[in-house]
């Protein structure tokens, strides 16, 4: 894919980091389109529909999570919102992701990390887009049902929301039970880029998808960890 039919919001209160990041992006042939409030990030989010959102955590009234919270809500529901914060701390990324961001990066970056993360997620997103209608079809274990036309999870019958990348991974995983994922083979299947050795983002999502299909978090039926080697999907309940 072409970066000149993509366009970027980068939302950034220091104008050091915004100027470096339109640079790098300007560079690879993408339409860059940035602001330090987050006021004005929803405005533009709202009228240009981006490809994807750079969003830092730490700004002004509204921060980040709250913008992304009412993005989420609203017409760009599905725009990839990659975080961008100095913050470090797995609080902050739980927080961040489970408010509906699909990835995080913390300051100092580097740029061509940006970049490479940036690539991953239009093009994954141009994938979806380009597919044909989905053959209706569904995965059914127990109380827990994948609706891979509606992309919808039910369990008991009720409607449970996930997030794109929670739908993907409990997609990816429930397509083979019983096979172990290595955690930077599955970071690369659902993120489309390698991990560059942080998989994070990947257990905080691993761990809300637990939260909202489980029984008990705590102790998983569907999704297990295999210790010192990833997670696999179990249907033997």
């Amino acid at each position: 894919m072409s970066g000149t039919s993509a366009e970027i919001l980068v939302v950034d209160d220091e104008v050091e980091i915004t100027e470096l990041i339109s640079l790098y992006l300007e560079r690879e042939g993408y339409a860059v389109h940035s602001t330090d409030r987050g006021d004005e990030a929803i405005r533009i989010a709202e009228s240009i529909f981006p490809d994807l959102i750079i969003l830092d955590v730490s700004l002004g009234e509204p921060d980040g999570i709250e913008v992304c919270r009412t993005l989420r809500g609203g017409p760009c529901a599905h725009v990839p919102i990659l975080f961008l914060s100095c913050k470090s701390e797995d609080a902050d990324i739980v927080h961040g992701l489970s408010e509906g961001g699909d990835d995080y990066i913390t300051k100092p970056f580097s740029p061509s990390q940006l970049v490479a993360r940036v690539k991953a997620h239009i093009r994954r997103r141009r994938m979806r887009e380009k597919l044909p209608e989905p053959t209706p079809m569904s995965l059914v274990f127990g109380d827990l049902a994948i609706d891979l036309q509606r992309l919808e999870v039910k369990l008991a019958g009720d409607v449970i929301p996930l997030s794109v990348k929670e739908f993907e991974l409990l997609t990816v995983l429930a397509r083979q039970p019983d096979r172990v994922f290595p955690l930077d083979e599955l970071y690369r299947l659902v993120w489309h880029t390698d991990s560059i050795g942080d998989t994070r983002t990947l257990m905080v999502h691993i761990s809300n998808l637990r939260k909202k299909i489980e029984a008990d978090p705590s102790n998983p039926a569907f999704i297990q960890t295999v210790r010192g080697f990833g997670y696999r999907f179990n249907y033997n309940r």
